[in-house]
C-alpha cells in the first residue's frame, strides 16, 4: 500500500513510520523545507513538500497514493496559544480529508488526540462511545479537536472515503524530544518533594500508539473511533510510580485544585513563569481515563503496563542527559 503521512516525522509519527516502513509499505511523508526529519533518517520513504494548509501541496502529495494517515497538529503545551493552532488543527484537517475524497484515496486515518473527549472531575474511564462536553473549559486545542473530529465523521458518513479515527491518550516513549509528556516525569523526580495535582492520565507507549494506528489502518471500521490508552493513573499514583521506577525515595504532596488555579492565574498575569497556562491546567486536573476496549476487541491490540512505559521512558531521559545518574538510580546501575 502506498501511503501519505502528514506529521510522519514527529514523536509519534516516526515510531509510525519506521513500523510502515518495516512491514513493507511505499511511504511518502509530507514536510515542509524547515521540517526536522532526524527521526526519520536512514528509513525508507519519499518526501513531499507542502503544508496542510496548503490545498495544492496536498493533492500533489496524494498523487498515486492509496491512503492517508493525518498526524500534523500543534500539540507541545507552549503552543495552545498559537495563533497557527486552529488553522493546522481545524482547516488542515479538513483540506487533508476533503482532498482525499477528491483524488479518490480509499482510505484515511485521522489521528485525533483523548483531549477530544470529555475529562471528568471524577476518577472513571471514558469508552469510544463517550459524547463531546467542552463546554466552558476553553482549551482552544480540545475545541479544535473536536471541530476535526466531527468533519472526519461527516465525510466517512458520505461514503466516498473510509475515515477511521484513533484518539492516543497520553503518550510516553523514547524521543520525546519536546518533552511534552516527559516533563511531567521530570519535574517530581527534581523537586523536593514530589508536588502533585488532582487528575489522572491513561498513560500509553509510544509505539503501541505506534502500533494502534497501523491497526486502525488496516482493520479499523470506517466511522469509528478507537482510543489507544493504557492504564489509568491518577496524577499521585503516576509519580509515585515514577519515584518507584527511578529509585527514588520521598514524599509526595498533592496540591488542592483551588489553591494551584489561583497561583498559577496569579503568576500568568504577572507575566511571571507558569508550570502550564491556566486553561492547561483546567484540563490536566481533570481524570483523562481510557476504556481500550474496543481498540483490543476489534483491533486485536495490546498495551504495555504502566510501569513497563515509564521504565522504558526514564531510561530514554537518562541516556539522552534529560536526567542525571543521581536522579534515577535505580536505573542508572542497570
Amino acid at each position: 500500500m502506498r501511503i501519505l503521512l502528514t506529521g510522519g516525522h514527529g514523536f509519534i509519527g516516526a515510531r509510525l513510520t519506521a513500523l510502515l516502513a518495516g512491514q513493507g509499505h511505499a511511504l511518502r511523508c509530507l514536510v515542509r523545507a524547515t521540517s526536522d526529519t532526524r527521526r526519520i533518517a536512514g528509513l525508507a520513504w519519499e518526501r513531499a513538500l507542502g503544508d496542510v494548509r496548503d490545498r495544492g501541496s496536498l493533492a500533489a502529495a496524494m498523487a498515486g497514493c492509496d491512503a492517508v494517515i493525518h498526524l500534523a497538529a500543534i500539540s507541545g503545551w507552549d503552543d495552545h496559544r498559537s495563533p497557527e493552532l486552529g488553522p493546522v488543527i481545524d482547516a488542515g484537517t479538513r483540506n487533508v480529508l476533503e482532498i482525499a475524497e477528491e483524488v479518490g484515496l480509499r482510505r484515511a486515518v485521522h489521528v485525533s488526540s483523548l483531549a477530544a473527549v470529555n475529562g471528568s472531575p471524577q476518577p472513571r474511564p471514558f469508552d469510544e462511545s463517550a459524547a463531546f462536553t467542552l463546554t466552558g473549559r476553553g482549551l482552544r486545542y480540545a475545541e479544535a479537536k473536536v471541530r476535526s473530529e466531527e468533519h472526519a465523521r461527516e465525510v466517512a458518513a458520505r461514503g466516498l472515503l473510509e475515515v477511521v479515527i484513533v484518539n492516543p491518550a497520553e503518550t510516553y516513549g523514547p524521543g520525546d524530544d519536546g518533552l511534552v509528556t516527559a516533563q511531567n516525569l521530570l519535574e517530581p523526580l527534581r523537586s523536593w518533594p514530589a508536588l502533585a495535582c488532582a487528575g489522572g492520565t491513561s498513560v500509553v507507549h509510544v509505539d503501541d500508539v505506534a502500533a494502534g494506528i497501523a491497526a486502525a489502518l488496516e482493520r479499523g471500521r470506517s466511522g469509528e473511533r478507537y482510543i489507544l490508552g493504557g492504564d489509568n493513573l491518577s496524577v499521585p499514583e503516576l509519580i509515585r510510580l515514577t519515584l518507584r521506577v527511578a529509585g527514588q525515595r520521598k514524599p509526595v504532596v498533592r496540591l488542592p485544585r483551588g489553591l494551584l488555579r489561583r497561583g498559577v492565574r496569579l503568576l500568568d498575569r504577572l507575566g511571571l513563569p507558569t508550570p502550564m497556562l491556566p486553561e492547561v491546567l483546567d484540563y490536566a486536573t481533570l481524570y483523562w481515563f481510557a476504556d481500550n476496549r474496543r481498540a483490543r476487541e476489534e483491533l486485536g491490540l495490546r498495551f504495555r503496563p504502566a510501569e513497563v512505559v515509564l521504565r522504558d521512558t526514564l531510561r530514554w531521559l537518562l541516556e539522552a542527559g534529560h536526567l542525571r545518574a543521581e536522579q534515577a538510580p535505580a536505573l542508572a546501575s542497570m
